[in-house]
C-alpha cells in the first residue's frame, strides 16, 4: 500500500510535460477543483511552458520580434493559479503499479520520487533525427521547442556564412526553409520525396515545388541524405547526398516528428502503430483508469479513414487538454477524432489540405474519384484576384466527400475550413453544392472554388458510378 497516497486528505494530479496539452489539462482541471480538493504537481523539463511550438518558424523568420510573444502563460503565472510547475525537472520513470513518477532536476542532477492518484502523460514529440555521420555536429538543428529555436538563432547569429541546408520538405521544412530566406540565407532544401509538402498528392505538391524555386530556394527531390560533412572545427560544412554535396553554414532538420513515447512503452502502456499512446475517446490511456494522455504524444481516430494516426498539431493538443482537465476534475467530455486539416505558407504561397491524399484512400479500400479546378480567391474583374488550384476527391457511388487540397495565393488556405466541416458532417460532394457560402466580390467568386470543385466531383462520380 503506498502510505504517502493515505495519508493525504485530497487527491494529487501529476503532469508530464508543460506544454499546450499538459497545461492545458492542468489548468481546466483547477477551474472544475480547487486547491483544497486537487493538487496538481507539472513537471516540463525545458525553460519554457505553454508556447507555441508553431510560432517558431515565424520567430526564426523574424516575423515574429520577440520569443516571448510566443508564450500564452508563464510557470509563475502557473503557479499562481495553484499549480505546482517545476521547470528544468526530467520525469525518467513511470512507476504506474507503484502510482508514482521519478524526476530529476536538471540544474542540480537530485532526483525524487512523486506520488499520484491522477496521471497526465503530455510528453510531446521528438524531431526525427536519423543516425548519419555528423548528425550531431555544431550547426545541425533540430526545431521543436522554444530552446531548440534559441538555440539556432544563436547559431544563425555566430555564423558568417549565409548558406542552410534544410533537409525534408514537410510543413517544417517549407516554414524553415522560408524563415531561413527571410533572413536573407541562400535556401537548400533536399527532400527524400519526389515533391515537396508530402502531405499533398504529388501533382499538387508540383504546384509548391515551382512556387519554391519561383523564390529563389534550390528544390532537391529524389535525395536521400548519407552524411553530414564537417571541417576541421568539427561544425558542419556540407550536407552530402550519393549524388552531390550541398555546401552548408547551418542545417535544419525538417524530416518530421515522432511521438515522444520512450516513459510509457518502458512502462509497458499502449502504443499503436505510429508508437503514440492509444486513449479512449476521454483521452484516458486504454486499460489505465487514472492515467490520461494527450498532445503529440498521442494516436487519434481519423473520422474519414476510420483509422489511428499521428498528426502533431497545436490545435489538437489544446483539445486534448481541455477534454482531460474536464474529466479530470470530475466533469465529463470527449474527443471524437479528427480529419487531418492542416494549412501552412511558404512566402506568398497557402497550402492546404484536409481528409484523405490518394494513396491513403486507397491504403482504407476506398474507391474514388479526382477532381482538380483552377479558380480565383475574388471575383475575376475584382483587383486583387489570385489564382488557386482545388483537388477534391469523393467516394465512387456514394458521392462522399473524402478529401481536398488547395494551393493557391491569399484567401487560398482558410478555405479548407468548409471541406473540413463537410467532412466532419459526412457530406456528400452534391450536398456540398447547394452550401450557402458568404459572397461578395472582394471574398469570392459567385461560384466559390470549393463549391466549383463540388460540381465537378459530382460530374465525376456519376460518370464513374455509370
Amino acid at each position: 500500500m503506498n502510505m504517502s497516497r493515505v495519508s493525504r486528505a485530497k487527491e494529487r494530479l501529476v503532469v508530464v510535460g508543460g506544454d499546450a496539452a499538459g497545461m492545458s489539462a492542468a489548468s481546466q482541471a483547477r477551474r472544475l477543483k480547487g486547491p483544497d480538493e486537487l493538487e496538481i504537481v507539472a513537471f516540463e523539463r525545458g525553460h519554457f511552458s505553454s508556447y507555441s511550438a508553431c510560432g517558431i518558424p515565424y520567430w526564426v523568420g523574424g516575423d515574429v520580434s520577440d520569443r516571448d510573444e510566443l508564450i500564452a502563460r508563464t510557470p509563475e503565472e502557473h503557479r499562481a493559479r495553484g499549480i505546482d510547475l517545476r521547470m528544468r525537472t526530467e520525469v525518467t520513470e513511470l512507476d504506474v503499479a507503484g502510482g508514482r513518477v521519478r524526476s530529476r532536476d536538471l540544474e542540480s542532477g537530485a532526483e525524487a520520487w512523486t506520488s499520484y492518484d491522477k496521471l497526465v502523460i503530455a510528453t510531446g514529440a521528438r524531431p526525427i533525427r536519423p543516425p548519419l555521420p555528423g548528425i550531431d555536429a555544431p550547426g545541425v538543428h533540430g526545431v521543436q521547442t522554444l530552446d531548440d529555436g534559441q538555440a539556432l538563432l544563436d547559431t544563425l547569429s555566430r555564423t558568417a556564412g549565409r548558406r542552410a541546408v534544410v533537409i525534408g520538405a514537410g510543413y517544417i521544412g517549407v516554414e524553415m526553409a522560408e524563415a531561413l530566406l527571410n533572413r536573407g540565407y541562400e535556401v537548400t532544401v533536399v527532400n527524400r520525396g519526389p515533391k515537396p509538402m508530402s502531405t499533398l498528392d504529388p501533382d499538387m505538391g508540383r504546384l509548391v515545388h515551382q512556387a519554391m524555386e519561383g523564390l529563389g530556394i534550390t528544390m532537391v527531390n529524389d535525395a536521400e541524405v548519407t552524411k553530414i560533412l564537417t571541417g576541421e572545427d568539427g561544425r558542419v560544412r556540407a550536407v552530402a547526398t550519393e549524388d552531390a554535396e550541398y555546401p552548408a553554414d547551418v542545417v535544419v532538420l525538417g524530416i518530421g516528428v515522432r511521438p515522444e513515447t520512450t516513459l510509457a512503452e518502458a512502462a509497458g502502456l499502449p502504443l499503436g502503430g505510429h508508437k503514440g499512446l492509444l486513449t479512449d475517446l476521454a483521452m484516458r490511456v486504454r486499460g489505465h483508469e487514472n492515467i490520461w494522455a494527450g498532445g503529440d504524444c498521442v494516436e487519434v481516430l481519423d473520422l474519414v479513414s476510420g483509422r489511428e494516426r499521428h498528426i502533431a498539431l497545436g490545435t489538437h493538443a489544446n483539445k486534448h487538454g481541455q477534454v482531460i482537465g474536464a474529466n479530470v476534475g470530475g466533469g465529463y467530455a470527449t474527443f471524437p477524432g479528427v480529419v487531418g486539416t492542416a494549412v501552412s505558407k511558404v512566402c506568398d504561397l497557402e497550402i492546404a489540405r484536409t481528409g484523405l491524399r490518394e494513396k491513403d484512400a486507397r491504403r482504407a479500400g476506398l474507391q474514388f474519384e479526382t477532381v482538380t479546378i483552377e479558380s480565383t480567391s475574388r471575383a475575376g474583374y475584382y483587383p486583387g484576384a489570385d489564382l488557386m488550384t482545388v483537388k477534391m476527391l469523393a467516394e465512387r457511388r456514394t458521392g462522399r466527400l473524402l478529401g481536398v487540397q488547395i494551393v493557391g495565393q491569399e484567401g487560398a488556405g482558410k478555405r479548407v475550413d468548409i471541406a473540413a466541416v463537410a467532412l466532419t458532417a459526412c457530406m456528400t460532394v452534391e450536398q456540398m453544392t447547394a452550401l450557402d457560402l458568404g459572397y461578395a466580390p472582394p471574398f469570392s467568386p459567385v461560384w466559390d472554388p470549393i463549391l466549383v470543385a463540388a460540381r465537378k466531383a459530382v460530374g465525376a462520380v456519376r460518370a464513374g458510378g455509370s
